[in-house]
């Protein structure tokens, strides 16, 4: 069987295996097969045989009509529909509008190439460029992809040859210190702002219906701020002992290169200086003004002065495709996590988990729990499939243990969600133009994907060794 045709019908014999098997005990009929219809969906949004988008939209369209959820139609359309009315689902529309803004005015480039021009006299300013320029654009770019591999790859790409003419060698070396350190990095800004990365939205809503735990911007930050800062400081240093790029002179070519680039782009512009406003006024809402404004409405109210003062227009609006699909993509997932808890699934198996846990202490039991959780996305190449099928099951599993605190244990689970897109070069968005860039070999992605992905989760064990 060709591997397109396997993946269009992988989803289906997975649903329909799981369907024909005789519902555990304690479980119903209804929830035993609303659980093989997510278990399809799940294994569509690691194959792709359709868009994400359409797989979420179809299940929760078969799950309506065949009533597994609510046996009144009405009650049942409702329930579909649910996932539309999310505040959440809306923030996440929103910031991609946000981040649509960075992109079509060209503020992330120049950003970019600021730094570049300011510290990137040496292969080690350099690193450090590219690491100052994606966490200066992580708080308003929930696509990581967007952010690193659409916006900070273009300038990555073309600074080896500049910095090291006429010496492919030195070029490799350079390239591959630079390719990997922006791959780290946006993987720890990715869980260093709530914001930084869509399935962290999607992973506080599945928090909040399963917990009723709700975390907010400021709290997601200052939570993980110690250790997200401290391996976003340290990850240049270690990328450069690992590649060690040549020194010279030469270096100072890609800093020049910058500055000619500065100067083709002109002066700021208006439009540039609207976005830079409205992104500070996001920010300033989200941090400062919680008790006065819910995150999505000054989401929203900041995307509305967008299109009011120019900075974006609602052609552009209407005609961004990634933030239309992100919406239906979360909607329907938020709405199928929702129908795991309403049918009692996820309650059943907290339960079945909780028995071979229940010798440990409560901490030992959670750290354990938060290494299989992030040891599991080896098996995902979806940040949001990861979230969709192990969150809820995770956080159910820690409420039933005693002594685990299901506010503290749910964030510590938030936070992994950034920091295992580094173990593989499918792991998240940005990971295969990296993986293909030329920069980096296949032995040297998978080998730094281990050693970064072993520290990174330290670094969380150790935060929750201490907070738990």
């Amino acid at each position: 069987m060709r591997p397109a045709r396997l993946r269009a019908v992988a989803p289906v014999a997975v649903a329909l295996a799981v369907a024909v098997l005789p519902a555990p005990e304690g479980l119903s009929r209804n929830a035993w097969w609303f659980f093989a219809l997510f278990a399809g969906t799940v294994t569509a949004l690691v194959l792709e045989p359709v868009p994400a988008a359409a797989a979420g939209l179809c299940s929760v369209s078969l799950a309506a009509a065949l009533r597994l959820v609510d046996p009144s139609p009405a009650a049942s359309a409702r329930w579909g529909l649910s996932g539309f009315g999310n505040a959440t689902v809306w923030l996440i529309f929103s910031a991609f509008v946000l981040a649509l803004g960075y992109e079509r005015s060209g503020l992330g480039r120049r950003l970019a190439l600021l730094l570049v021009r300011a510290i990137g006299r040496r292969p080690f300013g350099l690193g450090y460029a590219v690491a100052l320029s994606d966490f200066v654009l992580a708080p308003l770019t929930p696509s990581n992809t967007a952010r690193s591999a659409g916006t900070l790859f273009p300038v990555i790409r073309q600074i080896p040859e500049q910095a090291a003419p006429g010496s492919p060698e030195d070029q490799r070396r350079l390239g591959g210190y630079l390719a990997w350190t922006a791959f780290a990095v946006t993987c720890i800004t990715s869980s260093m702002f709530l914001t930084a990365l869509a399935p962290n939205l999607l992973a506080v809503e599945v928090v909040r219906t399963t917990t009723g735990v709700r975390l907010e911007w400021t709290s997601w930050l200052l939570g993980f701020w110690p250790v997200g800062l401290a391996l976003a400081a340290v990850t240049p240093l270690a990328g450069y002992a690992f590649f060690r790029p040549a020194q010279g002179t030469s270096e100072a070519g890609a800093a020049v290169w910058a500055a000619t680039q500065l100067r083709e782009m002109g002066g700021i512009t208006r439009r540039e200086t609207k976005v830079a406003l409205l992104a500070l006024l996001a920010l300033t809402g989200w941090v400062a003004g919680r008790e006065l404004l819910d995150a999505t409405t000054v989401a929203l109210l900041v995307v509305g002065l967008m299109v009011l003062t120019g900075a974006v227009r609602w052609d552009e609006v209407l005609g961004h495709a990634a933030a239309w699909n992100v919406l239906v993509w979360f909607a329907t997932l938020v709405a199928l996590a929702d129908g795991l808890a309403r049918v009692g699934f996820v309650s059943w198996i907290a339960k079945s988990a909780t028995v071979p846990l229940a010798g440990l202490s409560p901490t030992a039991a959670a750290l354990l729990l938060l290494t299989l959780f992030f040891a599991s996305h080896y098996l995902f190449a979806s940040v949001t499939a990861h979230v969709a099928a192990l969150l809820p099951v995770a956080l159910a599993t820690a409420a039933a243990l005693p002594g685990i605190d299901a506010a503290r244990f749910a964030a510590l689970l938030c936070y992994s969600l950034g920091l295992m897109g580094v173990i593989s070069p499918y792991a998240t968005g940005p990971a295969p133009a990296y993986y293909a860039s030329g920069f980096l070999s296949r032995g040297q992605f998978w080998g730094l994907g281990f050693a970064f992905g072993s520290v990174f989760l330290l670094a969380l064990l150790a935060l929750a060794a201490i907070t738990l």
